[in-house]
């Protein structure tokens, strides 16, 4: 899929639901993180339970950002905004089908880290910030270079 029409068609409606000013280093980690999960190829997991281009997990980021203290209530909008019930079951089975929702998911998985996003050249810590807030279970470090590199330039 096309990055640009990644972040036109998903990242930019979920943060305008959102409220949340869109910035290049959010836009990059959306983009790495998506390239990392799924290649925005697969929408389901192959062989796992994580669902949407960014693959969540319905006890893991989905409950994450549905019930943290930074996230909760931009959730409850973009679900509402969505037609989805702000509820575990209900966004983990729509996250496949609603590309804006897994969007804004992921932009509200990132604004749970108190930390401040990477700067834009900051392959580690990008890496980094993915691991703490993504938390995958076998995590591929030898794919990230090349994945952030070809978002990076997506922005340029």
């Amino acid at each position: 899929m096309n990055l640009q029409t990644v972040l036109d068609d998903m990242v930019a409606p979920a943060q305008q639901i959102l409220g949340i000013a869109r910035t290049p280093q959010s836009d990059l980690m959306l983009l790495a993180i998506g390239l990392q999960e799924s290649r925005f190829e697969h929408r389901r997991q192959i062989g796992g339970p994580a669902v949407g281009f960014w693959q969540f997990e319905k006890g893991g980021g989905v409950r994450g950002v549905l019930t943290h203290h930074t996230s909760v209530a931009r959730a409850a909008k973009l679900c509402a905004a969505q037609g989805v019930g702000a509820n575990e079951a209900a966004v983990y089975g729509a996250l496949p089908l609603d590309d804006i929702l897994a969007a804004g998911f992921a932009r509200l998985l990132l604004l749970t880290d108190p930390r401040p996003l990477p700067a834009l050249d900051d392959v580690d810590g990008a890496w980094a910030y993915y691991l703490r807030n993504w938390r995958p279970g076998k995590p591929h470090a030898r794919t990230w270079p090349a994945l952030y590199l070809q978002a990076r330039e997506a922005l340029s």
